[in-house]
């Protein structure tokens, strides 16, 4: 009877990181949405090794939000895992998702939206960063 059971209802296996990064992602969504933001996408695949945690819109603005969540700030700001070799991966993927999607979009955006707090925990804190940095330089748009 067991087994029956755990194959209807198999437990999660998915690491906690990852149960933080999806709440944290959720929480950032719905804040977005508070400031009227319309949101295009959320966690959207552009190739093998690339992903965009949230595409949005706003007053005829492209915005490709990265989303960051931490339990606290003891190693720093959640910005601060947003490195150079982070910006760049997520200026391909935006040139990707344009590609792919043939939008040439007037202005783009990055932001990077900082959530602090655990799962269950106390009300987290949200901090949104606009335009937290610019398309990376080995990067252009070809419109």
């Amino acid at each position: 009877m067991k087994r029956w059971i755990e194959k209807l209802f198999p437990k999660s296996t998915e690491p906690a990181h990852l149960k933080s990064g999806r709440w944290g992602e959720k929480l950032a969504v719905r804040f977005l949405k508070k400031k009227r933001y319309k949101i295009i996408g959320q966690r959207v695949r552009v190739g093998k090794r690339d992903e965009l945690d949230v595409v949005a819109k706003q007053n005829g603005v492209l915005i490709f939000i990265e989303v960051k969540t931490r339990k606290n700030e003891n190693y720093g700001r959640p910005f601060s895992a947003v490195d150079k070799a982070k910006r760049k991966h997520l200026s391909r993927a935006a040139i990707a998702y344009l590609k792919r999607n043939k939008i040439e979009p007037e202005f783009i955006r990055f932001d990077v939206v900082e959530v602090i707090g655990e799962l269950g925990g106390s009300a987290p804190e949200i901090r949104h960063i606009e335009n937290a940095f610019p398309l990376d330089s080995s990067y252009h748009l070809w419109w």
